[in-house]
């Protein structure tokens, strides 16, 4: 059946930037025009009237963690507690409420300690005293870092003598241990947890990916894709249960299991589902301290540490280029920025050709505009966690001081080399809300109200941009998806504003009213 959209600004993000009306039939776009054109060349098309309210492309997620965030949904939130003894009171009543037996797991997420009367972690002893029947896993909100309790400890098999894993720490006051854990001591914590069924796991990708389109996003990352998320995605499958495309990235050293489990989908959409290439992780997270830096954290000579070793890194990158796959690397410090530059660089000089592979830098959180410089022949682009500013750049501002706050995310920088940077909010990290990402990027305003480095704003046209054209180009889909074009998939979105006429401030109160997948609406707002 044939659709026209018509009666509101129609944002095309292509050429020209603004139009009339979209022809849509099968998913496809047919025609994009003046709406009495399209309405003569197609009379029994579906009309449907815009009232004034703006249509565009459906946002392209650069970078999240879909199942995690389903799996999220299953767990404990203390995102509402503002000291220690909420939290406790909170892990308390999810027990009670859940029914949670003795010697049960408990997970809980959220933790952010900027967000705490204490502003820093608790330790085992708290989450003891709130389930001491239950072992206790409590993550941080950046995922980089958490605490276990006593009983959690011993269940993965962590003593006083357990060495620091390579990557890792697991934190020691006098030789005893805090419950405290970051990076690869705490990951490998987390996937020692017991899983949920498989069932109940595709009963929250449900609502995972109610809660992505009703922030107007039509296609999904899943950032890391484990060995043990392998069985979930054949069920999705067999089902036929992804309503929006997602796109998967493995460890380049276990991507051949995925690759013999789902062969259809290598490079390319089965059943909604593509194994995009590999990720590697670099480095931790700016508020957890364990971001890798160039240059000392203020105070001492503590400068963080990397995730990889470089000759690990290098093999990485020529596993990717040798496959043709693509790679995402996540480095939040200028030192893992760095690493990954040097691997990309030493490639290249010796022949290859970096660029067919688009790399992508995730986060690129501290990259240094010295960095920035060198991205362009190496076809790297870089995707930026605008909304750090908000959620967290007045932590920023009390671990690296002002000059260094002021420069994350540089999107503005990027943008003056003629980088194709694109904008994510790494979910479940925090919601996958592009319009909040878009207004922390043109207003870069901090949770107190501070505005940090006015220089990287980025204009409302350019954040809508990284969200939708350059998003689709990262992951290879810019003949698919982005830009309103003939031929493209019919993936919309209809908002209740136009973004390009709204105060900047109120960039973040723009509402999506509906999500259009491949033609077909997989998100509607009840009240509009």
């Amino acid at each position: 059946m044939k659709k026209l959209y018509a009666g509101g600004p129609v944002l095309t993000m292509g050429e020209p930037f603004c139009s009339e009306a979209v022809l849509t039939e099968g998913g496809r776009i047919l025609r994009v025009g003046k709406e009495a054109a399209l309405r003569a060349a197609a009379p029994e098309a579906e009309e449907v009237r815009l009232e004034g309210r703006t249509l565009m492309p459906a946002f392209v997620d650069s970078h999240s963690h879909f199942a995690a965030c389903a799996h999220a949904m299953l767990q404990c939130s203390v995102a509402e507690e503002r000291d220690f003894d909420g939290i406790s009171a909170r892990l308390r009543r999810y027990i009670r409420e859940k029914g949670i037996k003795p010697g049960e797991w408990v997970a809980a997420r959220d933790l952010d300690p900027a967000r705490l009367r204490e502003k820093r972690l608790p330790d085992r002893r708290l989450l003891d005293e709130a389930a001491p029947e239950n072992p206790v896993i409590l993550q941080h909100r950046s995922g980089h870092s958490g605490v276990l309790s006593t009983l959690a400890l011993k269940s993965a098999g962590i003593t006083s003598e357990t060495p620091d894993p390579e990557g890792g720490r697991i934190e020691r006051e006098n030789g005893r241990l805090t419950g405290r854990l970051e990076e690869a001591a705490f990951l490998r914590a987390v996937r020692a947890l017991p899983r949920p069924s498989v069932e109940e796991l595709v009963r929250a990708c449900g609502e995972a990916q109610r809660l992505y389109a009703s922030f107007g996003i039509a296609t999904v990352q899943e950032g890391l894709l484990t060995p043990e998320m392998l069985p979930l995605y054949r069920e999705l499958l067999d089902r036929k249960a992804l309503r929006l495309d997602a796109a998967a990235y493995a460890d380049p050293w276990e991507g051949r299991e995925a690759a013999e489990a789902f062969p259809q989908c290598v490079g390319r959409y089965w059943r909604r589902f593509k194994l995009g290439g590999y990720k590697i992780f670099l480095d931790g997270s700016p508020q957890s301290r364990t971001a890798w830096m160039r240059e000392p954290y203020p105070g001492g000579d503590y400068r963080g540490y990397p995730a990889l070793p470089d000759a690990q890194v290098e093999e990485a990158v020529e596993i990717a280029l040798a496959e043709g796959r693509q790679l995402l690397a996540h480095c939040n410090g200028d030192a893992a920025a760095e690493q990954f530059l040097r691997a990309l660089e030493k490639a290249k000089a010796a022949g290859q050709d970096t660029a067919a592979i688009r790399p992508v830098m995730i986060h690129a959180q501290l990259v240094g505009k010295d960095q920035l410089a060198r991205f362009g022949p190496l076809g790297l682009i870089p995707s930026f966690f605008a909304a750090h500013v908000y959620h967290w750049g007045g932590a920023h501002l009390e671990i690296f001081g002002p000059e260094r706050a002021a420069g994350i995310s540089p999107a503005a920088s990027a943008g003056r080399l003629g980088l194709p940077y694109t904008l994510h909010q790494d979910a479940p990290v925090i919601p996958p809300d592009m319009m909040e990402t878009v207004w922390c990027a043109v207003n870069r305003v901090t949770r107190e109200g501070v505005c940090l480095g006015p220089e990287e704003r980025i204009s409302v046209k350019d954040a809508l941009c990284a969200v939708t054209v350059h998003a689709a180009r990262q992951c290879f889909e810019e003949g698919e998806k982005g830009s309103l074009e003939p031929g493209k998939r019919a993936d919309l979105v209809i908002l209740d504003r136009n973004p390009l006429e709204v105060p900047p401030m109120e960039l973040n109160r723009i509402r999506v009213l509906e999500t259009v997948k491949d033609g077909e609406t997989v998100y509607r707002r009840d009240s509009q």
